[in-house]
């Protein structure tokens, strides 16, 4: 299977190539780069080095199809719209990274992405309609037949795998669902950003896009499909001083006050429990992000506080891998016919 990533030269891409380039069932076909074109991939990445040292070529419909079956779009928004129909007519299969294709309605990405619509004038409404939620834990049958996958965003994997198991059994109330996020610098992408500098965000911890948060929608929308109810939700994100890492804790109400901590992990272990990637830890054993970094796992703990009926939800996930690329290889394996974690063995050097 030849695989083309395109985009290669920014966190998502970098991550793909080094997933990749020792995987025994695909074959890294092009590395598209804009700003890198024409340069060899090992003089700007020697850590992560190539045997045939290709070059970083130019994006185009015609270079990334020339001899890819997959093309990965580790894109910016906006981006991947202007490619992906063509592709798509040259048979080459999409993974997108970017949340190009996260809504079933152009007009609804259109609302939430506001800037980036006003650059790119898309009119694909039917590839939003076709494109499947790239969530494997949940959505593998669609996306093992699928041409078009749209992977989810870094907070929206956090929180919707937790969630999920409470909501489709309606566990918990669809009201009054809180969701506290923090995850590392690099959720912010690889390009130069003021308020990702060290001196500006180094030993400190910051709130941002309180109540507007683009990934609020989208987690609202798959939440909603999960519990047949419509779902509004708090969704708060913070910005912590870690190259890597997100964690997020949620809080809801029982339906039923009187399940204990210990029913609520039984039910969250059985529902993931064919899921390798997925570790529901011990009652009182929280996750932390230095357990999950560079590995494509995501560790689950639940606790409930049986004076009020309400019950908290602990994820913590690598932003770049489950929470990135490591969820679009999961992807790659369900198109192509293998198992969901082929690749993705990855180890955790602690601490």
């Amino acid at each position: 299977m030849n695989v083309a990533i395109v985009g290669a030269t920014g966190y998502g891409g970098i991550q793909a190539v080094n997933l990749l380039k020792k995987n025994k069932n695909y074959k890294i076909s092009f590395l598209g780069g804009n700003k890198t074109s024409g340069s060899k991939w090992n003089d700007n990445f020697p850590f992560i080095y190539l045997d045939n040292d290709p070059y970083v070529e130019e994006i185009s419909v015609d270079n990334i199809s020339k001899n890819s079956d997959v093309a990965l779009l580790c894109l910016p928004n906006g981006l991947s719209s202007t490619l992906t129909r063509k592709l798509l007519e040259r048979r080459v299969k999409v993974i997108d990274l970017s949340a190009d294709y996260r809504y079933k309605s152009l007009d609804e990405w259109k609302k939430v992405y506001s800037k980036e619509a006003a650059i790119y004038k898309r009119n694909d409404d039917d590839l939003c309609k076709e494109a499947v939620y790239g969530l494997p834990e949940i959505n593998k049958e669609a996306i093992a037949k699928g041409r078009l996958i749209a992977c989810p965003g870094c907070y929206p994997t956090s929180a919707l795998i937790p969630l999920a198991p409470y909501l489709s059994q309606g566990i918990i109330e669809n009201e009054g669902i809180v969701i506290d996020s923090k995850s590392g610098t690099s959720g912010g992408g690889r390009e130069p950003n003021q308020k990702l500098l060290l001196s500006e965000c180094g030993e400190g911890l910051s709130a941002y896009g309180l109540i507007n948060h683009r990934h609020t929608s989208e987690i609202e929308n798959v939440a909603s499909l999960i519990s047949g109810n419509k779902i509004e939700l708090l969704f708060t994100p913070h910005l912590v001083p870690i190259s890597r890492g997100m964690h997020s804790t949620i809080y809801g109400r029982l339906r039923d006050p009187g399940l204990t901590s210990d029913d609520c992990r039984i039910l969250l272990d059985n529902y993931y429990r064919n899921f390798k990637n997925i570790k529901v830890l011990p009652v009182d054993t929280f996750p932390s992000t230095k357990w999950v970094k560079n590995t494509n796992q995501i560790f689950l703990s639940v606790k409930v506080d049986i004076r009020n009926g309400r019950i908290i939800i602990l994820s913590a996930i690598d932003n770049l891998l489950k929470g990135q690329t490591g969820q679009a290889i999961q992807n790659l394996n369900i198109m192509s016919g293998f198992s969901m974690d082929e690749g993705l063995e990855l180890t955790n050097n602690f601490p």
